[in-house]
């Protein structure tokens, strides 16, 4: 029998975003509340087997759907899973096609993002330890061409590459507004993982966005603009196909990494260990304590 603390650790997260609210293929489950420094996670995160990886998963808007894409406590989210011992999150969400090739239904694994939220905490960092993360490519390649790989083996049509607009919200956009996005040449319109793959690239965690594409947002001439009802028929098979490939993409995804995402902040932090206050490097033990040379755990 498992001990309390090998129960209470899990190699892959999977963040569920709207639809994806629990995954019952997994064993062995228990739910376990994580304390964090910036406050309660979207909600327990749920522990248990998968294809026999541990894995640990959270429902991004917590229970019922309750919290906006702004509302969502994205550093206690990523800290949580941290604790936990992820190493790479696998993130599912719905989002906007802004190309016609991108067609309802469709999966697109981006590489890179544009993040245009105001309002979010999306740094770990601040209270006395300053630290700049690279997100040239702030997707992890591997972890990417692995969940793109399950999508085609879960019988799905992937597009791999491309960028993924990360807007405010909880609106939708205006017409004017995605004609614009549309000739910056971005692929896909959603809310929530930038915001993410920023705080997973800070924390050391393999982060790939699994974006399931809904609607042509409201720029398609022959289409009408994305509503919620329309949104939610297309969700429904679209995360019927998640679930499928997140089972097959398990086993791939603990296998042996050359990405270097455990190691991005190698070089990142720029305070001297000593002049960083006791209670924040304490705080922040999780993501920098394998930096502070010669100091005890």
């Amino acid at each position: 029998m498992e001990s309390n603390r090998q129960m209470d650790h899990a190699r892959i997260g999977i963040i569920g975003g709207s639809g994806l609210y629990q995954m019952e293929a997994l064993k062995e489950v228990r739910e376990v509340v994580v304390a964090t420094p910036f406050g309660a996670p979207s909600g327990p995160l749920t522990l248990g087997t998968l294809e026999g990886v541990r894995v640990a998963f959270l429902a991004r808007h917590g229970k019922g759907h309750a919290l906006l894409p702004s509302e969502i406590n994205y550093r206690a989210n990523l800290f949580a899973m941290k604790k936990l011992g992820v190493e790479r999150i696998l993130s599912v969400g719905a989002v906007g096609s802004m190309k016609e090739e991108i067609a309802p239904g469709h999966v697109v694994i981006p590489d890179q993002f544009y993040d245009l939220t105001r309002s979010r905490q999306n740094t770990f960092f601040g209270k006395g330890v300053v630290a700049h993360a690279s997100l040239a490519h702030p997707v992890c390649a591997q972890l990417a061409e692995i969940a793109a790989a399950s999508v085609t083996k879960a019988a799905g049509i992937v597009h791999r590459g491309g960028t993924y607009l990360c807007m405010e919200g909880p609106q939708f956009s205006t017409r004017a507004e995605s004609d614009i996005y549309r000739q910056w040449g971005v692929s896909i319109i959603g809310m929530t993982n930038a915001t993410e793959a920023k705080l997973a690239r800070e924390a050391e965690m393999c982060y790939a966005t699994i974006a399931l594409s809904t609607d042509y947002d409201c720029w398609h001439q022959t289409e009408k603009p994305v509503t919620v009802d329309a949104v939610l028929e297309v969700l429904h098979k679209n995360v019927t196909l998640a679930k499928r490939l997140l089972q097959m993409a398990i086993t791939e995804a603990v296998a042996p990494y050359t990405c270097g995402c455990g190691v991005a902040m190698q070089y990142a932090i720029l305070t001297a260990s000593h002049l960083i206050p006791k209670r924040t490097k304490q705080a922040l033990r999780p993501l920098i304590g394998k930096y502070m040379v010669g100091e005890k755990p």
